[in-house]
C-alpha cells in the first residue's frame, strides 16, 4: 500500500508522468498504469482521507474476485480418528472403517478413493528425515522392554533389565543382562560394549534415562557429571536422543527388537540361576544374531559390514579401564559436614552453605569446590556416621574438643585445692560430665582475668555455702566476697535430755 500512496501522490500532487513515477518509486511502468487505472475506477484522488487506511485501501482498489463454482465435495473422512481406532485396535482394517463411513455418508468415497485419501494424509504427517551415518561414528544404545528371568538359590527371581547397543553404519549389535539400571550397571555394560567391538565410537546415542541425563532438553540436555567423566576417559562424545522422539535412535530401536525375537524368544525356555550363567547365553547367541544374513542383502551381514566398514573407523581402547566412581552434589550444612550416602562428611567450616561436587569411588569420597578438591575422605559402609577432619573445625571448636574431663581436673588443681574440687563437684553434679564443660570452660575463663588466690578463695567459699557453679563464682569475684573471711560455722548444740527420747542406746 505504502507504493500505491507514493504513486497517486506523484500523479496528483507532483503531476509527473507515468515513466518518471515508475523511476521514483522504483517499479515499472506498466505497475503505474495499473495503479492509477485502479484509482480511477474506484473514484480515488489526493491527497486520501485517514479513513483510508491500508486495509480500506486494499478493498478499495483490489475487491475480491468471485469463486468459480465447484462441483460439490464428498464427506471426507476423519483421518485422526481413524488412525487412533488402527492404533487402538491392531486387528481393524481399512475396509470395516470404510464400510462404517459409507454407513454415516451413503454418497462418501468409493472404497479406492478413500485408501488412497487415507495413504495421501498419512503421508503428509509421518515425513522423516532419512539418517545418514559415517562408519564408526555412532553408538546407539537403549534398555529393552523385555527382562529376563534369575533364579538366585535363595528361592528370590529378578527381572534383570536388557542392554543392548548397536553402531550406526553395520548395525552391529551387543546386549547383555544386567540386575538394574543404575549408574554403576549403566557404565559397565558401555564398557563391555566396547570391548566387544574393540574400539570406541565418536559419539553415543542414548535415551534420556537419569543415569545419562540430569535434565532432557530438546537443544541443551545436561549430562550426569559421572556420565560426562566417562565420556571425557573414552574421548567420546555424548548426544542425547530428543524426548519422545524414538526415531533419533531407530537403529537401536530396530536391534531391540531383533534382539527379543531372535536372543530372548530362543531362550524363554531356559531357567538361569546366576546373571553370568545368562549373559554367557546371550553371548553365544551374539554370534549367530550379528553373523545371519541382511532379509536384502543376502551375501552381507552385521558381522561381515562390521569388519568392512565400522571396525577400522573405531578409535582405539584406552590403556585403562574407567575408574568407576559416581558424581553428585551437595549442599553444606552448618555442622560444615554434607550428607552421601547415608553419612556425613566434613569440608572446610568457611564453606558452610556453598554447594559442593562430590566424587565417590569405591573406597574414597572426593569433595570439589568449583573445580577444586577441599576435602578427601576414606568411605564409610555404615549408617549415619560422622567422618570429621580436626583441621576443617573452626579454631574455637578444636580449642572446646580439646578439653577433657581429666584435663579440665587438672588444670584446676594448678590453681588450687579448693577449684580442682569444685570442678570435680560440677562435673559429678551433671548427668553426663560434657554437661558441664560450659561451666568448667567459663571457671577457666575467670581464672585468666583473676589472680590464682583470689579463685581459690572464691572455690572455697563456693563449696562452703553450697553455690556450685560459674554464675555464683563470678558473683562472689565482682562482689569481692573472696576477700572477705568466712564465717565460722554455728556450734553444735547437745541434745538435751527428755523421758521421751529414747537415745542411741534404744537401738543397739
Amino acid at each position: 500500500m505504502r507504493k500505491i500512496k507514493e504513486v497517486l501522490r506523484l500523479h496528483y500532487e507532483q503531476k509527473l508522468g507515468q515513466r518518471q513515477i515508475a523511476r521514483s518509486a522504483n517499479v515499472s511502468q506498466s505497475t503505474v498504469h495499473e495503479y492509477l487505472a485502479k484509482a480511477r475506477a474506484a473514484g480515488l484522488g489526493w491527497p486520501l482521507g485517514e479513513e483510508w487506511d491500508e486495509a480500506r485501501l486494499s478493498a478499495a482498489l483490489f475487491p475480491p474476485k468471485a469463486a468459480p463454482g465447484k462441483p460439490p465435495q464428498r464427506p471426507a473422512p476423519d483421518f485422526r480418528a481413524l488412525r487412533q481406532q488402527r492404533e487402538k485396535h491392531r486387528e481393524l482394517t481399512l475396509e470395516l472403517l470404510w464400510e462404517e463411513y459409507r454407513e454415516q455418508h451413503p454418497d462418501g468415497y468409493s472404497y479406492s478413493r478413500f485408501c488412497k485419501l487415507c495413504r495421501g494424509w498419512k503421508k503428509r504427517q509421518d515425513v522423516v528425515l532419512r539418517q545418514e551415518h559415517r562408519p564408526g561414528e555412532k553408538l546407539f544404545l537403549d534398555w529393552a522392554g523385555a527382562t529376563i528371568a534369575i533364579h538366585h538359590a535363595d528361592g528370590t527371581v529378578i527381572q534383570a533389565p536388557l542392554f543392548v547397543s548397536a553402531l550406526g553404519v553395520s548395525s552391529y549389535t551387543y546386549a547383555e543382562a544386567t540386575a538394574n539400571q543404575q549408574m554403576e550397571n549403566w557404565l559397565k555394560v558401555q564398557m563391555n560394549a566396547f570391548e566387544f567391538y574393540g574400539g570406541c565410537p565418536q559419539l553415543l546415542v542414548p535415551d534420556n534415562t537419569k543415569t545419562g541425563v540430569t535434565r532432557a532438553c530438546n537443544y541443551e540436555p545436561d549430562l550426569n557429571p559421572t556420565y560426562q567423566e566417562f565420556a571425557t576417559h573414552y574421548r567420546v562424545a555424548v548426544l542425547p536422543a530428543r524426548p519422545y522422539k524414538p526415531r533419533d535412535k531407530a537403529k537401536v530401536e530396530s536391534a531391540v527388537q531383533v534382539v527379543q525375537r531372535w536372543i530372548l524368544m530362543r531362550l524363554r525356555q531356559r531357567k538361569f540361576l546366576s546373571l553370568t550363567e545368562c549373559n554367557q547365553a546371550i553371548h553365544d547367541l551374539l554370534g549367530y544374531l550379528n553373523k545371519r544374513p541382511f532379509r536384502k542383502r543376502r551375501d552381507e551381514s552385521r558381522a561381515s559390514l562390521f569388519a568392512k566398514v565400522d571396525r577400522p573407523a573405531l578409535q582405539p581402547l584406552p590403556s585403562n579401564r574407567y575408574d568407576l566412581s559416581q558424581w553428585s552434589q551437595a549442599r553444606v550444612n552448618i555442622d560444615y559436614h554434607i550428607a552421601f550416602d547415608g553419612n556425613f562428611y566434613s569440608v572446610p567450616y568457611a564453606l558452610t552453605g556453598e554447594v559442593m561436587e562430590v566424587r565417590a569411588t569405591p573406597a574414597t569420597v572426593e569433595i570439589f569446590h568449583r573445580g577444586k578438591r577441599v576435602a578427601s575422605h576414606l568411605r564409610s559402609r555404615g549408617r549415619n556416621l560422622p567422618i570429621t577432619q580436626a583441621e576443617h573445625r573452626p579454631k574455637s571448636h578444636q580449642a572446646h574438643l580439646e578439653w577433657t574431663p581429666s584435663r579440665m581436673v587438672d588444670w584446676a588443681a594448678k590453681v588450687g585445692r579448693h577449684t580442682a574440687q569444685l570442678v570435680e563437684r560440677i562435673l559429678d553434679s551433671k548427668p553426663h560430665p560434657e554437661m558441664g564443660y560450659r561451666a568448667c570452660l567459663g571457671l577457666i575463663r575467670l581464672a585468666r582475668k583473676h589472680s590464682a588466690e583470689r579463685m581459690e578463695a572464691a572455690a572455697e567459699r563456693a563449696l562452703a555455702t553450697g553455690a556450685i557453679g560459674y554464675r555464683h563464682v563470678k558473683s562472689i569475684l565482682q562482689s569481692r566476697l573472696d576477700s572477705q573471711p568466712l564465717a565460722a560455722p554455728p556450734p553444735t548444740r547437745a541434745t538435751p535430755d527428755h523421758e521421751n527420747l529414747r537415745g542411741p542406746e534404744y537401738f543397739q
